[in-house]
């Protein structure tokens, strides 16, 4: 929508200089640490305004389909708040408990988050830090500096249809894909690696192929959809900053 890629020009221009440090250190461009908080707090507009130590304690206890998960979360929460020096009653987040204009859950926030600002806390309320700890993230998830992201393709007729099927993860050469009916235009190596995804529109299909960085993209939430709207968005703001 226009008020997140405005709002995304608007912060660029802000903190300009952060997200080039960010982007000189770990390889992860402006245009994308800038999508990943449009989606998630609409540049820290929404951070959230649950309780996390009663949202966490509630998904810990009454949600029996992963509350195995959110127990480690509430003790990665309160592991965090000693080692940080934060009020774990004042902390206020997501309903599931995700923090900051990053939106970390806990166990993210005590191992990928960064003092980017050097000041001798990481403190995802902070602007610097949120841009260093986002880009980070995708770092140590394998972004790969300078490689494309992903593109619209089409198929042709006697395409093979279990390309399809799998998870996110990109394990076919773009050399494999092609030989299999996928009409790749873009000027892509053939040893890049690449999964083709079927993403629905109101009328018929639309194909894409996401590469390593689209996966990466997928850590912060696993989802072709969250993927593609975070990259969407990122390539709008990219076309609409100017420095």
């Amino acid at each position: 929508k226009p008020e997140r890629i405005e709002g995304g020009v608007q912060f660029w221009r802000q903190h300009q200089s952060t997200l080039n440090r960010a982007y000189q250190q770990f390889g992860v461009p402006p245009e994308m640490i800038l999508a990943i908080m449009g989606v998630e707090t609409l540049y820290g507009k929404n951070m959230g305004k649950h309780l996390v130590l009663e949202s966490l304690t509630t998904l810990a206890f009454d949600y029996p389909k992963r509350a195995a998960f959110f127990r480690s979360e509430l003790e990665q929460f309160l592991r965090l708040c000693r080692e940080q020096g934060l009020e774990p009653l004042t902390i206020k987040g997501s309903y599931a408990g995700a923090v900051g204009y990053a939106q970390f859950i806990s166990s993210s926030y005590r191992r990928l988050a960064v003092d980017f600002n050097a000041d001798g806390k990481i403190d995802l309320w902070n602007v610097e830090d949120a841009i260093g700890s986002i880009a980070n993230y995708f770092s140590k998830h394998g972004w790969r500096k300078g490689e494309p992201v992903a593109g619209l393709v089409t198929l042709r007729s006697q395409y093979d249809q279990s390309l399809l099927k799998g998870d996110l993860k990109p394990q076919q050469k773009l050399s494999y894909l092609r030989n299999k009916g996928v009409v790749i235009e873009q000027k892509w190596s053939n040893d890049f690696v690449g999964k083709l995804l079927a993403f629905e529109l109101e009328q018929g299909q639309e194909y894409w192929v996401g590469l390593t960085n689209f996966y990466v993209i997928s850590r912060y939430n696993h989802s072709a959809l969250y993927s593609l709207a975070a990259y969407q968005l990122s390539q709008k703001i990219k076309n609409q900053f100017k420095p």
